[in-house]
């Protein structure tokens, strides 16, 4: 990751890594389970590309790495009870989201705009949209979603986040973006139509046929994981015109709408 920036970034006394790259409004993109993988930073890369300053926080596993599946699974088991992370139904926002919001407001003071953007993805999925309570955030985009783990049903927030999300809704016109595989057995169709019966019509599912999936991943998703699951990272294909590149076309589409100013869209 050497073309990445890295930073410790102070949010009320919690210190943690973050890698940041690119010029332009911000996004912050949160690594899936089990860290900060080369197809996380390849996704990182895009949105530097697409003009925007990209933040990446280290919270959890190896940055730049690919485990190999005992290793990611301890990083996952650590995770799981781990005090920032909520990851059971009933458990309401991970404490996590606090510090990330923070970090949306520094993003926000450091490089401007209208906004920051925020990218959840697998683990860190539904963290784009508890991070939306803050009005610093103005384009979540939850991929795979993975939390909570034992309710296929159920959205990893409490109910006065949910409240404020529902506000934002209603009074700042929040828009949400969201991708899945058809058969991802983490994160379900049931999972998505409790997405939809929060944010009703503000929240845009996308859903991808298992087909179109990678299917040489790395160990991590190949041996635990097993289902198609990420979209744009993991089980990305890299070819003109397939579904995983559409749906990174249009996330990166939909920061820029919502991040950039008219006359520099133009």
């Amino acid at each position: 990751m050497a073309d990445f920036t890295k930073r410790l970034v102070a949010v009320d006394g919690v210190t943690k890594t973050v890698y940041t790259a690119g010029a332009g409004p911000a996004v912050v993109l949160m690594p899936e389970m089990p860290g900060i993988s080369p197809d996380v930073a390849r996704f990182a890369r895009w949105i530097r590309d697409a003009g925007l300053t990209v933040y990446v926080p280290s919270l959890f596993g190896t940055d730049g790495a690919y485990p190999e599946s005992e290793a990611g699974a301890q990083v996952m088991r650590r995770a799981c009870v781990s005090a920032e992370f909520r990851v059971l139904a009933g458990a309401g926002t991970s404490p996590i989201a606090t510090w990330l919001r923070g970090l949306a407001r520094q993003a926000l003071a450091e490089c401007g705009g209208s906004g920051v953007g925020a990218i959840g993805l697998c683990f860190t999925g539904n963290f784009a949209l508890t991070m939306a309570v803050d009005p610093a955030v103005v384009a979540p985009v939850v991929n795979h979603p993975s939390l909570p783990l034992d309710d296929p049903g159920g959205l990893e927030i409490g109910d006065e986040d949910a409240e404020a999300i529902r506000r934002r809704v209603s009074d700042d016109g929040l828009r949400v973006l969201g991708y899945r595989f058809d058969g991802d057995k983490w994160c379900t169709a049931q999972r998505f139509a409790a997405y939809r019966a929060l944010l009703g019509d503000a929240f845009e599912g996308h859903v991808l046929p298992d087909a179109s999936a990678n299917t040489d991943p790395p160990p991590f998703f190949r041996e635990l994981v097993v289902t198609p699951h990420s979209v744009v990272t993991a089980h990305f294909v890299d070819e003109e015109g397939h579904p995983t590149t559409k749906a990174r076309d249009e996330i990166l589409a939909f920061l820029c709408e919502r991040l950039k100013p008219a006359t520099e869209k133009a």
